[in-house]
């Protein structure tokens, strides 16, 4: 395994990054206490999850992703050996189940003490908000749109004061946001700058894969000179670069067969850019999912690629991919497909 640092910390982590979120729907407690022993034994020691987990979310299985991860804590006693990452999250419609309030003081706290509990540890490594509270483009929505009825008062601040105060109580150790544009990123890092109390957000989670490069446009460049890092999330895009969804299939245990409305990789656009990728990995003789990993896994402004699986045999695959290096053929055939069908899955 290959292993980097957390921004402005010495926490060293796996370049790849362990995804929970199926554990509790699409896979058992067991499955997820497997998934975890063979991460660790192959030199994965960074962990993200969230209090949403597992999708799609649902009052009967509320955080039963966190509470498998703190049995699998408390069996084997472990909790040192992990980097662990969790969410907060945010408000909307199907999140009323959790809280009905934003980033408030009492929610955050809230969030902070629910996750503790269920994760059976006395702090979270790197705390993060899931999604922006107010009106923006983020899941799915390509660009932004104003909404003249978004009454969201700026609160950056205060949402980073109480940050700050979980950390001097040693409850959490680091900030991170998720599903943020350029706008909130800078947002947030000016508020830590001007004001040295507050701490720095020293990660962002958002979308990269090849099928959706967004991160690029603007958050790239404030990645790299900000030195705020990117935790890629979806790098196969659902599932769909592995190339098991090509032809119309339609695997019984798929996040998509199982999720339809989960078609965010799923356009023609997306379904002709995959074809491309898969054609482009057969000639080389690679192994598409690996392929998709690689080129992620070597991005300047990716710390830690999360993968996701729902088997050890998908697992292995997934985490094997630190070991591809790829070609300046394979790199230029990549780019190729990228600039004939650009992002078609924002």
């Amino acid at each position: 395994m290959k292993n980097t640092t957390l921004p402005y910390t010495d926490i060293e982590v796996s370049k790849i990054c362990l995804g929970t979120m199926t554990w509790g729907k699409q896979n058992t407690e067991a499955e997820g206490h497997e998934q975890m022993d063979y991460a660790l034994e192959n030199g994965v020691n960074f962990f993200d999850t969230a209090e949403l987990y597992p999708v799609p979310a649902h009052p009967d299985r509320h955080s039963a992703t966190e509470k498998i991860i703190g049995t699998w804590f408390k069996k084997n006693g472990n909790r040192d050996k992990v980097v662990l990452g969790t969410k907060i999250a945010g408000k909307a419609e199907f999140t009323k189940f959790i809280r009905t309030t934003g980033f408030s003081p009492d929610a955050i706290r809230s969030a902070v003490e629910g996750s503790l509990g269920r994760l059976q540890t006395d702090y979270i490594d790197l705390y993060q908000l899931h999604w922006p509270e107010r009106n923006t483009n983020y899941f799915g929505k390509r660009g932004y749109k104003h909404d003249i009825s978004d009454h969201w008062k700026d609160n950056i601040h205060q949402v980073l004061e109480t940050m700050r105060d979980l950390i001097r109580e040693g409850k959490i150790r680091h900030v991170g946001i998720s599903n943020e544009t350029p706008w909130g990123t800078m947002r947030f890092l000016t508020e830590s700058k001007v004001h040295a109390s507050l701490p720095r957000a020293i990660t962002i989670q958002n979308p990269y894969s090849l099928l959706n490069r967004q991160f690029e446009v603007g958050l790239s460049e404030i990645s790299l000179r900000e030195k705020i890092g990117l935790l890629a999330y979806s790098p196969m895009g659902f599932g769909t670069l592995s190339g098991k969804y090509l032809g119309g299939m339609k695997p019984a245990t798929g996040r998509i067969t199982l999720f339809p409305n989960y078609n965010r990789y799923s356009s023609e656009p997306a379904i002709q850019a995959t074809e491309k990728y898969h054609e482009l990995a057969q000639k080389h003789g690679l192994s598409m999912a690996q392929m998709a990993l690689a080129f992620v896994n070597t991005r300047p402004f990716v710390t830690s690629t999360i993968i996701g699986a729902t088997s050890i045999k998908q697992l292995q695959e997934n985490i094997e991919s630190i070991d591809l290096k790829l070609s300046e053929e394979v790199l230029e055939g990549i780019e190729a497909i990228h600039n004939s069908i650009p992002n078609p899955a924002p």
